[in-house]
C-alpha cells in the first residue's frame, strides 16, 4: 500500500482528554466513501426529514406536553377524589346519624299521636257525657230558661253549629245504612242535636233561635243535604224535629221557608230508607203548608212545588205514623186547593 492511500486527519479532541490536539491516520478510500455518505445524506435528509416528519415531531412533543398535562389532572383529579371521598365518608355518617335522630323522632310522634289520640277519645267522651247530662236537663223549660238567662247560649250554638258541619262532613260516604252509631264521637254530636231540639221545643228558646241563630238553621238545611241516604237517621230525625220547632214561630217559620233549598231538601228526605226520617220530613212539611195564608205570603210557589205523588207513597207506608201524617197532609193539600178554587181572588 502506497504513502498516499492514506490521509492524516486532524481530530481536535478536549484538553481534559489529551491535553492537546492529535492526528489520527485513515485511509483515502474510507474518506471518500464517508464523503459519498455525507452528500448522500445530504440529498435524502430533507426527503426524509420533510413536513410530515416535522409535523409527526411537533405532534409527538405535543403528545408530551399533553401527557404531562394529563399526569397534572389525573394528580389533581385523585386529590380531589380523596376530598370528596373524604366528603363522602362525612355525608355517610352525617346521613347515619340522621337516620338515628329521625328514628327517634318517629318513635316520639308515635308516642304523641298516642297521646294526642287518648286526649282526643277522653275529650270526646268527656264532651259526650257533658252534652248528655245537657240534653237530659234541656228537656225542662226552667233549665231552658236559665241557660237563655245566663247569656251564654249564643256561642253555644255557633260551637254546636261548628261540630255538627265537622262531624257531617267527616262521614264516609260509603258507611253503610246499618252501622252502629254507638261511639263516643256520635253520642256526642247526637247530645248536641238533642240540645238544640229542646232548646227550639221551648217558646223562649225558640223565639231566640228564629232571631239569633240564622247561621244554624242554614247549618241545619245545608247537613241535612250533605247526608247520604240511610246515614246515620238518629242523627237526621233530631235536626229535622230541631226545623220543625222552629218553624211553629212565625219569625223562624219565615225565615226558613224562604231558603230556596228547602223543598227539594224535604223532596230527598222525603226517600231516605229510614221511615222516621220521612216522618220528620213530612210533619215539618205539614207545618210549612198547614198555615194556608203565612205560606202563599211568603213562598207562593212553594204549593205549587208539592212533592205530592211522594206524599201519596207514603200514606200507604206499614209505619202507622208515617202512613197517617202522609193521608193527613194529603187531607191539608186537598182543603187548601179547594179553598183557593173558592176565593181565586187570593191568589197572586
Amino acid at each position: 500500500m502506497q504513502t498516499s492511500d492514506f490521509i492524516k486527519v486532524t481530530s481536535v479532541i478536549s484538553k481534559e482528554d489529551s491535553g492537546g490536539d492529535c492526528f489520527v491516520t485513515i485511509q483515502k478510500r474510507d474518506l471518500e466513501r464517508l464523503c459519498t455518505e455525507v452528500m448522500q445524506l445530504r440529498e435524502f435528509l430533507p426527503k426524509v426529514i420533510n413536513r410530515d416528519f416535522l409535523d409527526a415531531l411537533h405532534k409527538s412533543r405535543s403528545l408530551d406536553t399533553l401527557k404531562e398535562q394529563s399526569q397534572q389532572e389525573q394528580q389533581q383529579l385523585k386529590q380531589e377524589c380523596l376530598h370528596l371521598h373524604s366528603r363522602l365518608d362525612a355525608a355517610q355518617s352525617e346521613c347515619h346519624r340522621e337516620k338515628e335522630e329521625k328514628l327517634v323522632l318517629r318513635q316520639r310522634l308515635w308516642e304523641s299521636r298516642e297521646q294526642l289520640q287518648q286526649q282526643a277519645d277522653f275529650c270526646t267522651g268527656l264532651g259526650a257525657a257533658t252534652c248528655t247530662v245537657l240534653w237530659s236537663a234541656s228537656r225542662r223549660e226552667e233549665a231552658v230558661r236559665d241557660i237563655l238567662a245566663d247569656g251564654k247560649l249564643e256561642p253555644f250554638l255557633s260551637v254546636a253549629g261548628q261540630t255538627l258541619e265537622s262531624f257531617v262532613k267527616s262521614l264516609d260516604e260509603e258507611e253503610k245504612p246499618q252501622q252502629n252509631y254507638n261511639t263516643s264521637e256520635h253520642q256526642f254530636v247526637l247530645a248536641l242535636a238533642g240540645v238544640i231540639t229542646n232548646l227550639a221545643a221551648v217558646t223562649c228558646g225558640r223565639d231566640f233561635i228564629s232571631s239569633s241563630a240564622h247561621v244554624l238553621l242554614d247549618t241545619l238545611m245545608q247537613l241535612l243535604g250533605l247526608m247520604k241516604s240511610g246515614v246515620f237517621p238518629k242523627l237526621k230525625v233530631l235536626m229535622l224535629m230541631a226545623l220543625y220547632n222552629v218553624s211553629l214561630n212565625v219569625n223562624g217559620l219565615t225565615y226558613i221557608s224562604e231558603s230556596p233549598a228547602l223543598l227539594p231538601l224535604i223532596c230527598t228526605l222525603l226517600k231516605d230508607r229510614d221511615c222516621e226520617v220521612c216522618l220528620q220530613a213530612l210533619r215539618l212539611l205539614q207545618s210549612l203548608f198547614v198555615e194556608g195564608d203565612v205560606l202563599v205570603q211568603i213562598n207562593p210557589d212553594l204549593q205549587r212545588s208539592l212533592p205530592v205523588e211522594q206524599i201519596r207513597q207514603l200514606s200507604s207506608s206499614r209505619h202507622s205514623a208515617l202512613r197517617q201524617t202522609a193521608q193527613e197532609m194529603l187531607e191539608d193539600i186537598n182543603t187548601l186547593t179547594k179553598t183557593r178554587h173558592a176565593n181565586p181572588e187570593n191568589e197572586q
